[in-house]
């Protein structure tokens, strides 16, 4: 291990602030749970916390390091799954990893699985080999496994950090927990972005329903800070934070870099590995975008439809533009990654982007979600064209259409010969003689018409929002409890 030089000192005052959250790995039955719980015992706070903790998929510990209480986050349950999750989402969910490896055992399957983990996500790392309170202990042999795997250690030609422990006598535990604050100062620089004002970003490593309180996920925050009733934005689903839970049960105001947190207030389950933002930070750009200044926008309120091309290449670009058909204003057209300026301009416009093997980042589908703009990437030209057809055939159909309301279906009835549709009136009003469209999602079902309205055995010529009535279509179309029928003429 190099010696800490005057920039890593100073480097180091920067971030004792923020605890490293460290990765726990190796093969099974090699002792991470019985490290993780030696760890914990060396907790200068336990007292405090009365030892009541609750599961939320990560602990923090505090200790003294250097004469200054120091925290580190631990994961409790990466799993191999759920760190290539995470790695193939572009989220590195933690600074340091562990690399824990039996001094009996030595390397095994699953320990090469870990080390191709911890190479591709390019994380620093410390191999830490455990039962070295055993007498059937081999450390040479596994330090020359270690070497077969390309895995450089210190001693052998490397700068990997190797430590032996035993987590029954709680050798080398605290020595352990110093090298993981050494390795997280001498590769602060990875992190020296970090601030507690910065844009916040966290990632999901644990989620689930909870039949009590609902969706709830517990994040690692890598940046920035998050308090009570702040909204956050992540790939599947929305949350208004109701809550916010550490470890050890407490309800907290707020949380920061390095803190591993338990969220309520989802609207569903995120999945594990998502990457978590602020809807506020999402839409801060919202300024009016400079392009908006320069767009024609008499073709714009004359255009049918409008949108927004994205490209990889000019050749593409130029093919797509010629194709186009006439009636589509094309607000803007470039080749690279779309970006959130993109989404702005597109609402600000109300256009379409439309993307050709290009670039999308995580954070810009966010972004389009939350402020309701349709983007889509595609591969071939000719879908592209074909579903740009296709939407502006149905944007013309609703401009030549008048809506006079909606209902939703709730129950059916037999009536002579057909049958009565039972449904609610959402919003407008519904008459005899209207055309009506099944919509089941955004999928249009049929086009019916309404030839009979009844209430009770009353025939009516027309309902208002907010009643319930009965209807008759003529012809009659398959339906489902829950579509929703839209009247027109």
């Amino acid at each position: 291990m190099a010696k800490k030089s005057s920039k890593s000192n100073s480097i180091k005052q920067k971030f004792n602030f923020f605890p490293p959250i460290v990765s726990v790995l190796g093969h099974v039955d090699h002792g991470k749970t019985t490290l993780l719980d030696a760890i914990r015992k060396t907790n200068i706070a336990q007292k405090e916390h009365g030892g009541i903790t609750q599961k939320i998929g990560a602990s923090s510990i505090e200790i003294v390091h250097e004469g200054q209480k120091r925290n580190i986050t631990f994961i409790d349950t990466p799993g191999h799954e759920t760190f290539s999750k995470m790695r193939s989402r572009g989220a590195q969910v933690a600074d340091i990893g562990l690399l824990i490896i039996s001094s009996v055992d030595g390397v095994m399957p699953q320990t090469k699985e870990s080390i191709e983990l911890l190479k591709e996500a390019n994380m620093p790392f410390i191999v830490v080999l455990t039962k070295s309170d055993v007498s059937e202990k081999n450390p040479e042999k596994v330090k020359q496994q270690l070497l077969k795997e390309n895995v450089m250690i210190e001693g052998f030609g490397g700068d990997i950090p190797v430590i032996e422990v035993s987590s029954k006598t709680g050798s080398n535990i605290k020595e352990l927990l110093e090298l993981i604050l050494l390795v997280y100062e001498i590769n602060a620089k990875l992190y020296e972005s970090r601030s507690t004002d910065g844009k916040f970003e966290a990632i999901v490593i644990e989620s689930k329903l909870d039949q009590k309180s609902g969706p709830k996920a517990t994040i690692v925050i890598k940046n920035g800070k998050i308090k009570v009733r702040e909204e956050l934005v992540c790939e599947n689903a929305l949350a208004r934070v109701r809550t916010i839970i550490n470890e050890e049960g407490k309800h907290l105001e707020e949380a920061s870099i390095g803190d591993a947190v338990e969220i309520l207030g989802f609207e569903k389950v995120p999945n594990v590995g998502e990457i978590v933002y602020k809807k506020s930070e999402l839409s801060i750009e919202s300024k009016k975008p400079a392009e908006l200044e320069f767009i024609d926008k008499n073709k714009l309120e004359e255009a049918t439809l409008s949108v927004i091309i994205r490209a990889d290449t000019q050749g593409s670009l130029e093919a797509i533009i010629n194709a186009i058909p006439e009636n589509i204003f094309v607000v803007s057209k470039k080749t690279g990654e779309v970006s959130p300026a993109d989404v702005l301009l597109a609402k600000s416009t109300k256009s379409l982007i439309l993307g050709f093997n290009t670039k999308v980042g995580v954070d810009v589908l966010n972004l389009a979600r939350v402020e309701k703009v349709l983007l889509k990437n595609y591969t071939i030209i000719y879908e592209l064209l074909d579903e740009l057809k296709e939407a502006l055939a149905g944007k013309i159909l609703s401009m030549q259409e008048e809506i006079y309301g909606s209902a939703k279906i709730l129950a059916t009835f037999p009536f002579e010969k057909t049958t009565v549709l039972g449904i609610i009136v959402i919003d407008g009003r519904v008459a005899r003689g209207d055309r009506a469209r099944i919509m089941r999602k955004d999928e249009i079902i049929g086009e019916s018409f309404i030839s009979s309205l009844r209430q009770g055995k009353n025939t009516i010529s027309k309902v208002e929002k907010g009643q319930e009535c009965g209807v008759i279509l003529f012809p009659f179309i398959d339906f489902t409890i829950g579509d929703m029928l839209i009247f027109h003429g």
